[in-house]
């Protein structure tokens, strides 16, 4: 029931259309408060408490934003010895639906995704090659997008084969991360598009260009959080309108589907949510994680932690402040 109250604080079954693009205000007006009943004046964020791969499909199809052209994908395949990241069984009609291509790039710290080789053998491994074509992106290289916020990065670095895409389906898995605290849609278009060396070029907040010179030019903590929400403007930008955006609340470890021994969750799972606006998903999903009821075998404390240790709400706030989105909601359940 804990969740359940919170939900129905936020929620109305009244489901209405948008267009495709960030439903945020951009015409001076401000927002609602997340509980108004204004739904016109704040971002759409859809939500269904089943985790499956129907309920996957419905709540992509109540975005009204249907993915035409050549669609990418982007997940992450998870790192081998981990088991966290979202299962191809769960995903597979929603990629058929949208005649998709999982895409990936290649890691900036080893493990067994540096390599495009590596990277493909564990797509296999986990079962994605098997339910679609996996393109690791900066295979063949990467190439320079624009970024409108030049504070730190002066351009995203990003795998080459993004320019084969019309349209993105940003399908993340909400949990936590060792460095940002949490990874959401934002983490997943930012660090996750980048090339290898864009990786490094955002970890480093513009000081380095290769993984060789990762390690030794790691920023203050907030120079990193705001050039990931600057790298995740310059991919919504570069897709325009052609992009929407899902957060998979499962498997809620403080550990990013990146790491090889991740903690074990201990919290429940919460369900499925999309937006137009990568920002306010992102927000409402931090807002059902802080506003949890814990209880026995059941605590949110763990992954608050890691998220308030490493100021990984910052992202959020940035990500607003640059014009990415914002932080103003309507949580709209699909449940009947």
């Amino acid at each position: 029931m804990k969740t359940q109250i919170f939900l129905l604080m936020m929620t109305t079954t009244i489901i209405s259309a948008v267009s495709c693009g960030n439903g945020n205000q951009q015409n001076g007006q401000q927002p609602a408060d997340n509980n108004s009943t204004d739904t016109t004046s704040v971002s759409k964020v859809y939500f269904t408490k089943n985790i499956d791969s129907e309920s996957l499909v419905k709540i992509y199809e109540a975005l009204n934003c249907p993915a035409t052209g050549r669609v990418a994908v982007k997940i992450s395949t998870g790192e081998p010895g981990g088991h966290n990241f979202l299962q191809p069984t769960l995903i597979k009609d929603l990629v058929h639906k949208v005649n998709g291509t999982i895409v990936e790039c290649n890691t900036a710290y080893g493990g067994k995704r540096s390599t495009t080789e590596d990277h493909l053998q564990t797509a296999k491994d986990h079962g994605f090659t098997a339910i679609a074509n996996v393109d690791i992106m900066d295979a063949e290289g990467d190439m320079k997008i624009p970024v409108k916020d030049t504070t730190h990065i002066k351009y995203d670095i990003v795998g080459s084969h993004l320019k084969n895409y019309d349209f993105m389906i940003n399908l993340a898995h909400f949990k936590g991360h060792a460095m940002g605290g949490f990874g959401g849609v934002l983490k997943n278009q930012s660090i996750g598009v980048a090339s290898a060396n864009g990786k490094a070029y955002i970890h480093t907040a513009g000081k380095a260009q290769s993984p060789d010179e990762l390690w030794d030019n790691l920023p203050e903590q907030d120079y990193f959080l705001e050039s990931m929400a600057a790298a995740a403007q310059a991919v919504d930008n570069y897709f325009g309108d052609n992009i929407l955006y899902i957060n998979v609340m499962n498997n809620l470890s403080v550990d990013c589907d990146c790491d090889s021994h991740p903690h074990d969750p201990e919290m429940k799972d919460i369900g499925i949510l999309a937006s137009t606006d990568p920002v306010a998903l992102d927000q409402a999903c931090l807002d059902l994680v802080f506003n949890y009821t814990p209880a026995e075998g059941d605590d949110n404390q763990a992954l608050m932690e890691r998220i308030n240790s490493l100021h990984g709400t910052h992202t959020v706030d940035y990500a607003e402040k640059i014009g990415l989105g914002s932080k103003k909601y309507k949580l709209i359940s699909i449940d009947k």
